[in-house]
């Protein structure tokens, strides 16, 4: 029975959502540590009292390491939607203060945030030094949400829907691939699964409004056995596979990592793979603004459409 508990804003900290969430991204909590440049005893006692805090265990450990628990895995996901939107208060008061001559509100998917932004971020900064640039990160239904209501200019989604009253264009090419853990039996059958199973089984997937989930119903069929789990976060799902919860589909961008370390297995798709689109959004608004044409020039860049102003 979980003790009754002050208010969390009284107790929590970010640099132990921080630690939790690097032991989903790293798989051990020493790895985590080091990512947030803990030492590992202080690493291990802010992870107690967290655990003591919350109610229950977030981590199994053993002589092999240390791995999320179903709680923990689901905390992770919850701790990284509060650190991105920590990241999004400190971009926004810095523009404020900063006072620069061009700010840009930019609404990304999660896939494309984690996975391209970063760079596109980058390289803005290097073509508008004087401008700032801050994301808004949620699942692609938000995003166009957001873009609608003029919440921010451009916006970056993942769902294949059609958009009423937006513009929209597509700036990368992205392939989903489907998961498994190693001894799922999908992995040891080493042929290739064909849409219609797929279809029938019940998968770890992220939640309704996320563009793979969109995507993954537009390319196989939306009347889809209900989810083995759904989940908020990349992360999340990806730690819900290697655990053996289940299949999932996922964008190579985001699988690659443990796809290398070969703690999640690429199971084939008969006919060839699920290829779909990540697609700029905007209004007419972002035609007048210098920086949301620039951010729109960096994010086609590696495309094949020619670096042209936003509308063109």
């Amino acid at each position: 029975m979980t003790e009754s508990r002050p208010p969390v804003e009284n107790w929590l900290q970010l640099p132990v959502l921080r630690l939790l969430v690097g032991i989903a991204d790293h798989g051990s909590l020493s790895a985590a540590a080091r990512a947030a440049g803990m030492a590992q005893s202080n690493a291990t006692r802010s992870l107690k009292t967290l655990e003591r805090r919350l109610g229950y265990t977030l981590v199994h450990r053993s002589t092999r390491g240390s791995r999320l628990t179903s709680e923990g895995t689901l905390t992770a996901g919850w701790a990284r939607e509060v650190l991105a939107a920590a990241e999004r208060l400190s971009a926004g008061t810095a523009a404020l203060a900063a006072g620069d001559e061009d700010e840009l509100a930019v609404g990304c998917s999660m896939t494309i945030a984690e996975y391209l932004a970063p760079t596109w971020l980058g390289a803005f900064r290097t073509a508008m030094p004087r401008a700032t640039a801050t994301l808004r990160i949620a699942n692609s239904r938000d995003v166009v949400a957001a873009v609608s209501a003029g919440e921010v200019l451009l916006g970056f989604v993942e769902s294949p829907d059609r958009l009423e009253g937006l513009r929209e264009e597509t700036v990368y090419a992205d392939e989903l691939v489907v998961v498994v853990d190693p001894a799922h039996p999908w992995a040891a059958d080493g042929r290739p699964i064909d849409a219609a199973e797929l279809a029938r089984t019940p998968l770890v997937e992220r939640e309704a409004g996320s563009g793979t989930r969109a995507a993954l119903d537009h390319l196989i069929g939306e009347h889809r056995p209900a989810p083995v789990l759904e989940l908020n976060s990349i992360a999340a799902v990806c730690h819900s596979v290697i655990a053996g919860l289940g299949p999932a589909v996922l964008s190579r961008l985001a699988a690659a990592r443990e796809l290398a370390s070969g703690r999640i297995v690429e199971v084939p798709v008969a006919g060839g793979p699920l290829r779909r689109e990540f697609r700029a959004i905007w209004t007419e608004a972002a035609e007048h603004s210098r920086a949301a044409r620039e951010f729109l020039r960096v994010a086609r860049a590696g495309t094949d459409s020619p670096p042209d102003d936003v509308g063109k």
